[in-house]
């Protein structure tokens, strides 16, 4: 492991740097004060379910160490960075699994690390609250001694803003970019009229793909967090275990946790069900603001031809287009939402790792990756849906 960071910072006699164990130790009011409850995941009922469910502590690979600072003089929390101990790679959609392999293969150990991200959730957001952005140096330098104590081989911001990258590149953190697929509302007044600003083939296709589903007498209805049932809390977790269980593991969250978001944030959840001979077959939940709908998880009882595309995408536009929501975040992958109306937007990550030599390594990558990401981006554009007039 490197030499220590600890240096002086103006002000820094004025401030107390904390690492906690759980969000509790910060608090409801102190946390949502800072990072606001306009991001769904960001927020503390959400990060707090997941404590207090056990989808994070032992056992699961994230453990708590989130960063607050303090005033010296009124004990008042100014600024909060999201942390995580890590000791693997799951849940972040980031992927650095050749980086763990080139420190194992040169004997080194790559986990533990540090990950500030929304556990289990590949959406972009803030990820420094408060007067952190005032205080970078200093909360770097005390993230990065703590790494070095503790003998933590990195630090990764994972899905910030453009302006946190901006903030993050200037301590000397390499900034990794990535490509996910986002639908723009365009002052769309109906689904018919989002179909009306593609071209002729692909608008029949996807006409052709909501008309199949109906033909098979699949109805869908959507329910508000609040009001979404234990039977349909019961039905939606089988379908959501049995969509990871098709990929060989088991799914991150539990029963519980999905219990406690509805009965803590129910404004902004949505449930949408697709019902076959008056039972439900299969279900996706979304997450919402006043802007964003975010489509988190899905699954299902039967396989049944274009049902996927219709509960995950099309149900989804619907409710984007009636709600006024400006845009629909689909969260990780998935090159088939292209010809589906969502483009390409760019992501981001940052990187710092203890060891110099790596270090060095992987700025050297994340710079020839991106030419990569950009002729991918500038591919996918290509295959848009979209009239040449749009």
């Amino acid at each position: 492991m490197s030499e220590g960071y600890a240096t002086e910072h103006p002000g820094a006699d004025a401030v107390t740097v904390r690492f906690v164990d759980s969000i509790t130790e910060i608090g409801r009011d102190a946390w949502n004060g800072l990072t606001g409850t306009r991001n769904p995941f960001m927020r503390y009922e959400f990060l707090h379910a997941l404590e207090q469910t056990g989808c994070i502590g032992p056992g699961s690979g994230w453990l708590p160490r989130h960063l607050a600072l303090y005033d010296n003089k009124e004990e008042i929390c100014h600024a909060i960075v999201p942390l995580y101990y890590k000791t693997n790679s799951w849940g972040e959609y980031v992927f650095d699994w050749s980086w763990a392999n080139a420190y194992q293969q040169h004997g080194l150990a790559y986990y533990p690390k540090f990950v500030t991200a929304s556990p289990f959730t590949p959406s972009v957001g803030q990820r420094l609250f408060g007067n952190a952005a005032e205080h970078m140096p200093l909360i770097c330098d005390r993230i990065r001694q703590r790494a070095c104590d503790d003998d933590i081989s990195s630090w990764h911001v994972l899905f910030p803003t453009r302006e946190e990258c901006r903030l993050l590149r200037g301590q000397g953190m390499h900034i990794r970019h990535g490509t996910q697929f986002q639908w723009r509302n365009r002052g769309y007044r109906s689904f018919d009229d989002f179909l009306e600003s593609l071209a002729s083939r692909k608008r029949k296709n996807l006409r052709k793909e909501r008309r199949r589903v109906r033909d098979q007498d699949i109805e869908f209805s959507v329910t508000e967090g609040a009001d979404i049932s234990e039977a349909q809390w019961a039905d939606f977790f089988l379908y959501y275990q049995t969509t990871y269980l098709q990929r060989g593991m088991q799914g991150y969250l539990n029963l519980e946790f999905f219990h406690e978001v509805a009965a803590t944030m129910p404004e902004q959840l949505l449930l949408i069900s697709a019902r076959l001979s008056g039972r439900d077959i299969a279900a996706a939940l979304f997450f919402r603001n006043d802007e964003t709908l975010f489509g988190r998880y899905w699954g299902c009882r039967e396989e049944r031809e274009f049902l996927h595309f219709e509960a995950c995408y099309y149900q989804g536009l619907d409710y984007a287009i009636a709600n006024g929501l400006q845009s629909f975040d689909s969260g990780a992958q998935g090159e088939h939402k292209i010809q589906r109306g969502f483009e390409p937007v760019t992501t981001w990550s940052a990187h710092w790792l203890a060891e110099p030599d790596f270090d060095r390594a992987i700025g050297r990558f994340v710079e020839q990756e991106r030419a990569h990401i950009e002729a991918y981006q500038r591919a996918a554009r290509s295959l848009l849906p979209y009239r040449d007039d749009n």
